[in-house]
Protein backbone atom coordinates (compact mmCIF):
# COMPACT_ATOMS: atom_id res chain seq x y z
CA UNK A 1 0.00 0.00 0.00
CA UNK A 2 1.84 3.22 -1.05
CA UNK A 3 0.99 6.56 -0.09
CA UNK A 4 2.18 9.90 -0.49
CA UNK A 5 4.72 10.25 2.67
CA UNK A 6 3.69 14.20 3.02
CA UNK A 7 -0.20 13.10 2.67
CA UNK A 8 -1.22 13.85 6.58
CA UNK A 9 -4.75 12.39 5.55
CA UNK A 10 -6.04 9.53 7.01
CA UNK A 11 -5.72 6.00 5.02
CA UNK A 12 -8.38 4.17 5.58
CA UNK A 13 -6.89 1.49 2.89
CA UNK A 14 -7.74 -1.36 5.79
CA UNK A 15 -11.45 -0.26 5.95
CA UNK A 16 -10.87 0.71 9.45
CA UNK A 17 -13.13 3.97 10.31
CA UNK A 18 -12.44 4.60 14.04
CA UNK A 19 -10.78 8.12 14.82
CA UNK A 20 -8.67 8.34 17.54
CA UNK A 21 -10.22 10.06 20.61
CA UNK A 22 -9.22 13.71 21.17
CA UNK A 23 -6.25 14.19 23.94
CA UNK A 24 -8.18 15.21 27.36
CA UNK A 25 -7.05 18.68 27.79
CA UNK A 26 -3.42 18.39 26.91
CA UNK A 27 -0.83 20.25 28.07
CA UNK A 28 0.48 23.28 26.08
CA UNK A 29 3.45 22.54 24.03
CA UNK A 30 6.83 22.48 26.08
CA UNK A 31 8.81 25.74 25.25
CA UNK A 32 11.65 25.74 22.69
CA UNK A 33 11.51 24.69 18.89
CA UNK A 34 9.77 20.95 17.72
CA UNK A 35 12.59 18.37 17.70
CA UNK A 36 10.24 15.78 16.20
CA UNK A 37 6.83 16.32 15.02
CA UNK A 38 4.46 13.44 13.78
CA UNK A 39 1.83 14.14 11.63
CA UNK A 40 -1.17 11.56 10.36
CA UNK A 41 1.30 8.86 10.70
CA UNK A 42 -0.43 5.65 9.42
CA UNK A 43 1.57 2.12 9.96
CA UNK A 44 -0.54 -1.02 8.00
CA UNK A 45 1.36 -4.22 8.03
CA UNK A 46 -0.78 -6.18 5.19
CA UNK A 47 -4.88 -5.76 6.90
CA UNK A 48 -3.03 -5.19 10.46
CA UNK A 49 -3.48 -1.25 10.79
CA UNK A 50 -0.77 -0.96 13.95
CA UNK A 51 -0.56 2.88 13.89
CA UNK A 52 -3.50 5.08 12.83
CA UNK A 53 -3.22 9.01 12.44
CA UNK A 54 -0.79 9.64 14.82
CA UNK A 55 -0.05 13.56 15.42
CA UNK A 56 2.69 13.78 18.64
CA UNK A 57 5.23 16.75 19.02
CA UNK A 58 7.73 16.35 21.46
CA UNK A 59 9.65 19.68 21.95
CA UNK A 60 13.94 20.69 22.24
CA UNK A 61 15.07 19.08 25.87
CA UNK A 62 11.03 17.66 26.46
CA UNK A 63 11.07 13.93 27.85
CA UNK A 64 7.99 12.10 26.36
CA UNK A 65 6.67 8.68 27.86
CA UNK A 66 4.58 6.62 25.91
CA UNK A 67 2.43 4.57 27.56
CA UNK A 68 -0.31 1.46 27.03
CA UNK A 69 -1.15 -2.06 26.67
CA UNK A 70 1.09 -4.32 24.85
CA UNK A 71 0.46 -4.30 21.24
CA UNK A 72 -1.03 -0.88 21.15
CA UNK A 73 1.57 0.70 18.64
CA UNK A 74 3.82 2.25 21.29
CA UNK A 75 7.18 0.29 19.84
CA UNK A 76 6.24 1.01 16.12
CA UNK A 77 5.95 4.49 16.66
CA UNK A 78 9.00 4.62 17.94
CA UNK A 79 10.40 2.59 15.19
CA UNK A 80 9.28 4.68 12.40
CA UNK A 81 10.46 7.94 14.22
CA UNK A 82 13.87 6.45 13.87
CA UNK A 83 13.08 4.97 10.23
CA UNK A 84 13.13 0.99 11.19
CA UNK A 85 9.86 1.07 9.94
CA UNK A 86 8.29 3.53 7.22
CA UNK A 87 4.96 4.77 7.69
CA UNK A 88 2.29 3.84 5.60
CA UNK A 89 0.79 7.35 5.21
CA UNK A 90 2.07 11.05 7.07
CA UNK A 91 5.00 12.36 8.24
CA UNK A 92 7.82 12.58 10.55
CA UNK A 93 10.13 15.46 10.96
CA UNK A 94 12.89 15.97 13.08
CA UNK A 95 14.47 19.24 13.82
CA UNK A 96 12.29 20.67 10.87
CA UNK A 97 13.68 17.72 8.19
CA UNK A 98 11.20 15.28 6.72
CA UNK A 99 12.72 11.85 7.50
CA UNK A 100 13.26 9.95 4.39
CA UNK A 101 12.13 11.95 1.75
CA UNK A 102 13.41 14.62 -0.31
CA UNK A 103 11.97 18.18 0.92
CA UNK A 104 10.80 18.66 -2.60
CA UNK A 105 8.84 17.00 -5.14
CA UNK A 106 9.83 15.58 -8.35
CA UNK A 107 8.85 17.65 -11.17
CA UNK A 108 5.97 14.88 -11.94
CA UNK A 109 4.83 15.82 -8.55
CA UNK A 110 6.05 12.34 -7.01
CA UNK A 111 7.84 12.35 -3.48
CA UNK A 112 11.76 11.39 -3.73
CA UNK A 113 12.53 8.34 -1.47
CA UNK A 114 16.40 9.03 0.09
CA UNK A 115 19.09 6.56 -0.70
CA UNK A 116 20.37 4.48 1.93
CA UNK A 117 23.01 6.52 3.05
CA UNK A 118 21.23 9.68 3.33
CA UNK A 119 18.64 7.65 5.36
CA UNK A 120 21.93 6.31 7.55
CA UNK A 121 22.86 9.61 7.94
CA UNK A 122 19.35 11.01 8.86
CA UNK A 123 19.26 7.97 12.00
CA UNK A 124 22.59 8.88 12.82
CA UNK A 125 21.59 11.75 14.58
CA UNK A 126 18.83 9.42 16.95
CA UNK A 127 20.09 6.94 19.86
CA UNK A 128 17.83 4.14 20.37
CA UNK A 129 18.08 1.68 23.09
CA UNK A 130 15.96 -1.48 22.93
CA UNK A 131 14.27 -4.12 25.25
CA UNK A 132 17.33 -6.16 24.70
CA UNK A 133 20.50 -5.31 25.22
CA UNK A 134 21.97 -6.80 21.75
CA UNK A 135 26.07 -6.23 22.80
CA UNK A 136 28.74 -7.32 20.68
CA UNK A 137 29.37 -10.75 23.20
CA UNK A 138 32.72 -10.74 21.88
CA UNK A 139 33.91 -6.94 22.18
CA UNK A 140 34.52 -5.45 26.35
CA UNK A 141 32.38 -2.88 27.11
CA UNK A 142 34.54 -0.56 26.48
CA UNK A 143 35.00 -1.92 22.74
CA UNK A 144 31.09 -2.02 22.49
CA UNK A 145 30.94 2.00 22.85
CA UNK A 146 33.91 2.60 20.91
CA UNK A 147 32.87 0.64 17.73
CA UNK A 148 30.07 2.72 16.31
CA UNK A 149 32.48 6.05 16.59
CA UNK A 150 35.62 4.28 14.72
CA UNK A 151 33.82 2.75 12.39
CA UNK A 152 30.83 4.95 11.44
CA UNK A 153 32.23 8.22 12.04
CA UNK A 154 35.76 7.85 11.52
CA UNK A 155 36.90 8.71 15.09
CA UNK A 156 40.64 7.95 15.54
CA UNK A 157 40.49 4.86 17.92
CA UNK A 158 42.44 6.64 20.85
CA UNK A 159 40.02 9.66 20.99
CA UNK A 160 37.19 7.28 20.77
CA UNK A 161 38.39 4.98 23.40
CA UNK A 162 38.85 8.08 26.00
CA UNK A 163 35.06 9.59 24.84
CA UNK A 164 33.84 6.31 25.30
CA UNK A 165 35.83 5.53 28.91
CA UNK A 166 34.20 9.02 30.09
CA UNK A 167 30.58 7.36 28.94
CA UNK A 168 31.22 4.54 31.06
CA UNK A 169 32.47 6.47 33.90
CA UNK A 170 28.88 8.44 33.01
CA UNK A 171 26.55 5.25 33.69
CA UNK A 172 28.45 4.30 36.61
CA UNK A 173 30.57 1.76 34.84
CA UNK A 174 34.16 3.10 34.33
CA UNK A 175 34.99 -0.13 36.87
CA UNK A 176 33.58 -2.37 34.23
CA UNK A 177 35.52 -1.20 31.00
CA UNK A 178 37.51 -4.31 30.32
CA UNK A 179 34.50 -6.85 31.12
CA UNK A 180 32.61 -8.85 28.82
CA UNK A 181 28.91 -8.88 28.14
CA UNK A 182 28.33 -12.32 29.70
CA UNK A 183 30.10 -10.74 33.14
CA UNK A 184 27.64 -8.16 33.10
CA UNK A 185 24.47 -8.23 34.94
CA UNK A 186 21.44 -7.44 33.06
CA UNK A 187 21.77 -4.01 34.21
CA UNK A 188 25.05 -3.18 33.41
CA UNK A 189 24.69 -4.65 29.89
CA UNK A 190 21.48 -2.12 29.28
CA UNK A 191 24.19 0.96 30.78
CA UNK A 192 26.65 -0.04 28.57
CA UNK A 193 23.82 -0.22 25.52
CA UNK A 194 22.67 3.54 26.56
CA UNK A 195 26.63 4.24 26.59
CA UNK A 196 26.28 3.38 23.12
CA UNK A 197 24.28 4.83 21.50
CA UNK A 198 25.46 8.17 23.65
CA UNK A 199 28.81 7.59 21.86
CA UNK A 200 27.73 8.63 18.28
CA UNK A 201 26.37 12.04 20.01
CA UNK A 202 22.52 12.26 19.15
CA UNK A 203 20.03 14.81 18.95
CA UNK A 204 17.83 12.59 20.94
CA UNK A 205 17.18 8.91 22.52
CA UNK A 206 14.52 6.85 22.16
CA UNK A 207 13.81 3.60 24.63
CA UNK A 208 11.36 1.12 24.14
CA UNK A 209 10.90 -0.42 26.79
CA UNK A 210 14.61 -0.16 28.68
CA UNK A 211 13.76 -2.14 32.02
CA UNK A 212 11.40 -4.87 30.53
CA UNK A 213 13.79 -7.30 30.36
CA UNK A 214 15.62 -6.56 33.56
CA UNK A 215 14.96 -8.55 36.80
CA UNK A 216 13.17 -5.97 39.75
CA UNK A 217 16.19 -5.25 41.34
CA UNK A 218 18.26 -4.05 38.69
CA UNK A 219 15.67 -1.38 37.18
CA UNK A 220 16.25 1.17 39.38
CA UNK A 221 19.87 1.24 37.90
CA UNK A 222 18.64 1.78 34.38
CA UNK A 223 15.93 4.11 35.28
CA UNK A 224 18.61 6.65 37.20
CA UNK A 225 20.36 6.77 34.08
CA UNK A 226 17.28 7.72 32.23
CA UNK A 227 16.71 10.27 35.00
CA UNK A 228 20.17 12.07 34.98
CA UNK A 229 20.08 11.56 30.82
CA UNK A 230 16.69 14.07 31.31
CA UNK A 231 18.38 16.41 33.76
CA UNK A 232 20.88 17.06 31.62
CA UNK A 233 18.66 18.34 28.72
CA UNK A 234 18.40 14.95 26.47
CA UNK A 235 15.18 14.80 24.29
CA UNK A 236 13.48 11.92 25.28
CA UNK A 237 11.19 9.24 23.85
CA UNK A 238 10.38 6.32 26.17
CA UNK A 239 8.05 3.46 26.44
CA UNK A 240 7.67 1.89 29.62
CA UNK A 241 5.00 0.73 32.41
CA UNK A 242 6.91 2.26 35.01
CA UNK A 243 4.32 4.89 36.37
CA UNK A 244 7.10 6.21 38.89
CA UNK A 245 8.93 7.29 36.32
CA UNK A 246 6.87 8.86 34.10
CA UNK A 247 5.61 11.23 36.87
CA UNK A 248 9.13 12.14 38.14
CA UNK A 249 10.87 12.42 34.69
CA UNK A 250 7.98 13.42 31.90
CA UNK A 251 7.10 16.38 30.81
CA UNK A 252 4.05 14.75 28.90
CA UNK A 253 2.87 11.13 29.21
CA UNK A 254 1.17 9.92 25.82
CA UNK A 255 -1.61 7.11 26.65
CA UNK A 256 -2.19 4.82 23.22
CA UNK A 257 -4.50 2.34 22.67
CA UNK A 258 -5.24 -0.01 18.99
CA UNK A 259 -2.69 2.15 17.70
CA UNK A 260 -3.90 5.61 18.18
CA UNK A 261 -3.58 8.24 20.38
CA UNK A 262 -6.27 8.81 23.53
CA UNK A 263 -5.27 11.10 25.74
CA UNK A 264 -1.87 13.02 26.46
CA UNK A 265 -0.71 16.02 28.78
CA UNK A 266 0.97 16.44 31.91
CA UNK A 267 1.71 13.39 34.34
CA UNK A 268 -0.98 14.95 36.45
CA UNK A 269 -3.35 14.96 34.09
CA UNK A 270 -2.70 11.92 32.26
CA UNK A 271 -1.59 9.78 35.42
CA UNK A 272 -3.71 11.37 38.42
CA UNK A 273 -6.90 12.55 36.27
CA UNK A 274 -7.32 10.28 33.38
CA UNK A 275 -10.77 10.95 31.39
CA UNK A 276 -11.44 7.87 29.62
CA UNK A 277 -12.65 4.06 30.57
CA UNK A 278 -9.76 2.87 28.60
CA UNK A 279 -7.00 4.59 30.29
CA UNK A 280 -8.50 4.11 33.89
CA UNK A 281 -8.90 0.55 32.93
CA UNK A 282 -4.38 0.66 31.93
CA UNK A 283 -3.47 2.69 35.11
CA UNK A 284 -5.69 0.14 37.23
CA UNK A 285 -3.73 -2.87 35.58
CA UNK A 286 -0.54 -1.29 36.45
CA UNK A 287 -0.32 0.91 39.54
Amino acid sequence: MSQDPRNTHRADEQGDQAAPASPSDPAAPADGPALIELEGVHKAFGDLHVLKDCDLRVAEGEVAVLIGPSGSGKSTLLRCINQLEEPTAGRVRIAGVTQGYAEEPLPDGRWQKLSPKQIARQRARIGMVFQRFDLFPHMTALQNVMEAPVHVLGRPKAQAEKDALALLERVGLADRAEHYPSELSGGQQQRVAIARALAMEPELMLFDEPTSALDPELVAEVLTVLKELAEGGMTMVVVTHEMGFAREVADQVVFMADGQILEQGSPEQVIDHPQSDRLQGFLASVL
